[in-house]
């Protein structure tokens, strides 16, 4: 039996591990697919292509992009994505112009609060795609918080000092990106977004109505009750099932990286049409 783990992240974003470094700790837990998905970039794809292949590894080049959707932001993941397409490359790039301003407006802002320091320029020696977390780092660094949870609890979330709602790109451009560098889009983690049933529906629709393809159905943060819900969605909009831990590293993920449950009985999975490794070392086509 194949093990997957198809949404992962390095130090190309908000992860611990340098991408070779990820791949390394993949093959030590067993895992023989595995998809990088860092936010907003596909800086350490190649990194990690290198790493797979070194370890006879299958890497799925990946990418998780934050999108809006009313008011919602939401994580969408490109799945077989050509990473050197140019029209998804300007619109990571728009997102990256995104982020930048992001942080620069929480540096002020946690200036202004009495946190003297350049933030950004701090947030973004850790990380090519600057995020919140990178913040969160750096006030820890710094002796403001004890942990990067202290951190976004006191200065990051909404209502705090140093928030600053992210300006995405919308649902169905996100989706059309994914679409036009041949990958497959998948809805990330879709009980983290604590929408009710009738809006989770509502929200399907648009996204399968957009090109949308697949949703996690397993994720690090799924419990087993929201897993059977997620397959019965997937089942009844005809969408792929997909596997992910969201490994971000030790302490700041819900699962370490390692063999994830099964995907529950009538899903169809995401990997139904791949060329994947056999037992043997040779490529055969999923059935």
């Amino acid at each position: 039996m194949i093990e997957f783990d198809l949404h992962t992240h390095s130090t190309a974003s908000d992860g611990v591990l340098a991408p070779a470094a990820l791949i390394q700790q993949a093959a030590l837990a067993g895992i023989q697919v595995i998809a990088l998905t860092d936010h907003d970039t596909t800086a350490g794809v190649a990194s990690a292509q290198s790493a797979a292949d070194q370890l006879g590894l299958m890497l799925i080049p990946g990418v998780e992009i934050s999108a809006h959707w009313h008011d919602c932001t939401l994580h969408i993941v490109g799945l077989q994505v050509a990473v050197d397409h140019p029209i998804l490359q300007q619109g990571l790039d728009r997102l990256a112009t995104a982020r930048y301003a992001r942080a620069r407006q929480i540096s002020q802002q946690l200036n202004a609060a009495g946190l003297t320091g350049d933030w950004c320029a701090a947030a973004q020696q850790s990380g090519q795609s600057v995020g919140r977390p990178h913040v969160a780092q750096a006030l820890v660094a710094a002796g403001h918080a004890a942990t990067v949870p202290e951190a976004f609890r006191r200065f990051l979330q909404p209502g705090k000092p140093g928030y600053v709602a992210g300006t995405w790109a919308p649902l169905a451009e996100v989706i059309g990106w994914i679409q036009a560098a041949g990958g497959q889009a998948v809805l990330a983690h879709p009980a983290r977004y604590r929408l009710k049933q009738r809006r989770l529906r509502r929200l399907l629709d648009a996204f399968v109505q957009a090109g949308g393809v697949g949703i996690e159905v397993i994720a690090g943060s799924h419990s087993a009750e929201e897993a059977r819900l997620l397959a019965r969605l997937a089942r009844d909009y005809h969408l792929f099932a997909s596997v992910g831990s969201d490994y971000h590293g030790p302490g700041l993920s819900a699962r370490s990286l390692g063999p994830l449950p099964a995907l529950p009985a009538g899903c169809t999975p995401v990997w139904q049409h791949w060329s994947l490794p056999a037992a043997d070392g040779s490529v055969h086509a999923s059935t």
